[in-house]
């Protein structure tokens, strides 16, 4: 393993008053690429759960991303900034397609430091295990908008797979990967993620 404690951050916001923020399904589509547009070369993604009201993305900065020029909070404030023109630009959007206007997602995003492999692996199932939580599907691989598939397939235009492989203890043996993935996360570990 190669874990890197200053480096990976658990990302996530909702929709403002907990409204919808995707109401279709092109609308998960186009927030990932504007994402992933917005944000390569700064970090990679490592896993990511788009919900109606919410998101959650895991990150890796590293040292040799494009934006850091070993300066890490540049680098971050960089990111911080990238990040919010993908949620200002992605509300425009949403307001125009649904004829609405004002803030769509909360204030501020939130981002956590994962300091230990061990909270990052949590982190990591704990974004996969959402739909399932929040009872929109009652299989992990029935929700589309997540990166569990991804990591099943063994494919993925969003994710850095392999680097999400070196970093964490995620196998890449695609049964054990299932298995691990329908394992309970407690309560409190889970509010220690947020």
């Amino acid at each position: 393993m190669n874990f890197s404690a200053n480096c990976l951050y658990h990302v996530y916001n909702r929709g403002n008053n907990r409204q919808k923020i995707f109401f279709e399904e092109k609308n998960y589509i186009f927030f990932l690429n504007k994402l992933k547009n917005n944000i390569d070369g700064l970090c990679d993604i490592l896993a990511y759960c788009l919900m109606p009201n919410h998101f959650h993305i895991l990150i890796y900065i590293s040292e040799g991303s494009d934006g850091l020029k070993n300066l890490p909070n540049q680098n971050q404030q960089t990111l911080v900034r990238k990040i919010g023109t993908v949620l200002s630009s992605y509300s425009q959007a949403i307001n125009k397609q649904e004829g609405k206007s004002g803030s769509l997602f909360q204030q501020k995003t939130k981002s956590k430091q994962l300091i230990t492999e061990s909270s990052a692996t949590t982190c990591f199932h704990y974004i996969h295990q959402n739909p399932l939580r929040s009872n929109l599907v009652k299989k992990l691989e029935n929700w589309p908008y997540s990166s569990f598939n991804d990591f099943l397939s063994n494919k993925s235009s969003i994710c850095n797979l392999a680097r999400a492989k070196e970093l964490l203890d995620i196998s890449d043996n695609p049964e054990q990967f299932f298995k691990d993935s329908y394992e309970v996360i407690d309560q409190g570990t889970i509010n220690d993620l947020s």
